[in-house]
């Protein structure tokens, strides 16, 4: 918007009879701050494959009531273009512990069934990847879930899923995109109250019966059941959901596959969207961890699990042999998992023989030596689980059911298809499974991924963000991909660059021969850069935050090496990315 522009938008949501008063006060507070008037009306929100997601304020660029329900008039006109019996096989609306996730959700369904499309309401707050099962389970053409997963307490989002439980298409985006820009904000958003929606059948509230089945799917992907029981006397384990939606369901599934002795960390299981014992609820922090420590260390367990607050993410601390505990991340939780299912399925004859694995393009290649050396295929994708699920639906219809595991070194984790989303509870469960086979050989999981890089070589992986906040963030952004883009670097430090593949063109361009070939996948703003040492160093715009991401995959013989690649590699790739 031009400065006029934001200005009257501003002026126009204080004068808005429908504007409610609460909301008009947060406005007049900042009459006087013209910056915190432009950062709030200079545009909106963004509608992308992603959903919504922003901070909690006032005003067209950030999440609230008007935006929401602005979000999902779009929504029902996607829904709409498909007639009537897509309207009526309805939506799921799912939400976590967040700040005004509830009433997002409450008012989602508010204007979807006000435009006559059936919606299925979750009684409480549930994980994310219940809500892509519930989708299929419902037979619903779409389904959206209010969360801003491991984001900051100021943060929501909204995420919008299609049949196959997987988040919407670019395409779709585009179709609910074009709606929000062609609907006004107050005079062509519909919305009945609950009461009448409930009234005429077009609401209907979901609870317990849709756990009990999505539990029965999760406990099918045990590979080896038998692990758990023979160590339950001794095997104990702390978990925490940090505030979120993980609380229930997951000690229930531990309890299911026969853990005796979990432990839980009770401050952290109190529903609170302020996040009061951590600064972000994020599993991939160690700090988080600072309770289920003292928890772990006063009942004498040598491992900890916490889940982020929609549990489709986990991350674990365990013991190492110094007596410490030391965090997995997610890229060695991802090798670790599938070294395990493959080896467990292995030993009891189950592989298939069409077995196969997917990864983000961004997460370890330690993950593809595993698939190579025991005859399982790697397949990649785009960061985001969105295409994992589509790969997923993908390889299914070409009939291979060969599906073992799927991962990010974002600390998302996935076996089975009952849902195309990551799953912290599925990945819990197996995780503690995992731990138990260990526990029997006397090894807890920091000893295990000792073992691994012993018989796959020592892989080192590594993310830098580099933040790209305020109102110029996203042109310095673009900036910065195309200069790049223009005037590739030939050198990390004294490691030649003997590659570049360039996602958005679909390029791959070899500098040694000035030969190039496509990249073989579709198109999305990635640069990755691989030397002559083998290792690749991939760059991406965030598709949740204002920062681009800068991901180090190294490999090396032994550690130290990998230690000293990871060495070159950092600052020569913080020089070449200043603003």
């Amino acid at each position: 918007m031009s400065e006029n522009n934001y200005l009257a938008a501003y002026e126009r949501w204080l004068c808005e009879p429908t504007v409610d008063e609460s909301t008009k006060a947060e406005l007049r507070s900042i009459c006087d701050d013209n910056e915190a008037i432009k950062q709030r009306f200079i545009s909106y929100l963004t509608f992308g494959t992603a959903g919504l997601r922003g901070t909690m304020n006032a005003g067209t660029n950030a999440m609230n009531a008007y935006t929401v329900a602005h979000a999902t008039q779009g929504m029902a006109a996607l829904i709409s273009q498909r007639g009537e019996a897509c309207k009526a096989r309805g939506v799921v609306i799912a939400y976590d512990s967040r700040l005004n996730s509830k009433l997002f959700a409450e008012i989602s369904a508010e204007v979807l069934t006000a435009n006559g499309i059936k919606v299925y309401l979750f009684d409480a707050l549930r994980p994310t990847p219940l809500l892509s099962y519930a989708i299929g389970a419902l037979n619903c053409i779409a389904g959206i879930n209010i969360t801003a997963s491991h984001n900051p307490k100021q943060y929501n989002g909204y995420k919008a899923y299609w049949e196959d439980g997987a988040q919407i298409s670019p395409e779709q985006a585009d179709i609910v995109s074009a709606a929000i820009a062609a609907n006004d904000i107050f005079r062509d958003v519909h919305r009945i109250p609950l009461k009448d929606a409930l009234a005429t059948g077009l609401l209907e509230y979901i609870g317990a019966e849709l756990d009990e089945s999505y539990l029965q799917c999760v406990q099918k992907q045990a590979v080896n059941p038998q692990a758990v029981a023979e160590a339950a006397d001794a095997l104990s384990v702390v978990y925490t959901p940090l505030h979120g939606t993980g609380y229930r369901l997951v000690p229930e599934v531990l309890r299911r596959i026969g853990v005796k002795h979990l432990f839980t960390v009770d401050e952290q299981m109190v529903i609170d969207g302020s996040f009061p014992t951590v600064s972000f609820p994020n599993p991939e922090y160690p700090e988080v961890f600072a309770l289920g420590i003292e928890k772990a260390k006063s009942v004498g367990s040598d491992l900890i699990i916490a889940t982020d607050p929609d549990a489709d993410r986990v991350g674990i601390m365990a013991k190492g042999k110094d007596g410490m505990f030391h965090c997995l991340t997610g890229n060695q939780m991802g090798v670790l998992l599938l070294d395990y299912i493959i080896t467990a399925l292995k030993q009891k004859g189950q592989l298939p023989e069409n077995a196969y694995a997917i990864k983000s393009i961004v997460s370890t290649e330690m993950a593809t030596k595993v698939c190579r050396e025991n005859g399982v295929t790697m397949l990649q994708t785009f960061t985001g689980f969105k295409y994992i699920g589509e790969k997923i639906i993908e390889q299914k219809q070409h009939g291979n059911d060969g599906f073992l595991f799927a991962f990010e070194e974002s600390y998302g984790y996935l076996r089975g298809d009952y849902a195309k989303d990551k799953d912290a509870v599925v990945a819990t469960m197996l995780i503690v499974e995992m731990a138990a086979y260990y526990h029997a050989k006397k090894m807890t999981l920091i000893d295990a991924m000792d073992d691994v890089y012993q018989r796959y070589g020592h892989y080192r992986d590594g993310v830098e963000n580099l933040y790209m906040e305020g109102l110029t963030g996203l042109e310095n952004m673009r900036r910065l991909m195309q200069s790049l883009r223009n005037d590739p670097p030939r050198a990390f430090g004294n490691i030649r660059i003997v590659k570049m593949l360039d996602y958005l063109s679909q390029r791959v361009t070899c500098f040694d021969s000035g030969t190039t070939e496509n990249t073989g996948m579709d198109t999305a703003d990635v640069l990755s850069f691989v030397t002559q040492e083998n290792d690749t160093i991939v760059i991406r715009p965030s598709g949740t935050e204002p920062k681009i991401k800068i991901y180090f995959l190294v490999s090396a013989t032994t550690a130290k090496d990998a230690d000293r690649k990871l060495g070159i590699y950092r600052p020569a790739i913080q020089n070449l990315t200043k603003i």
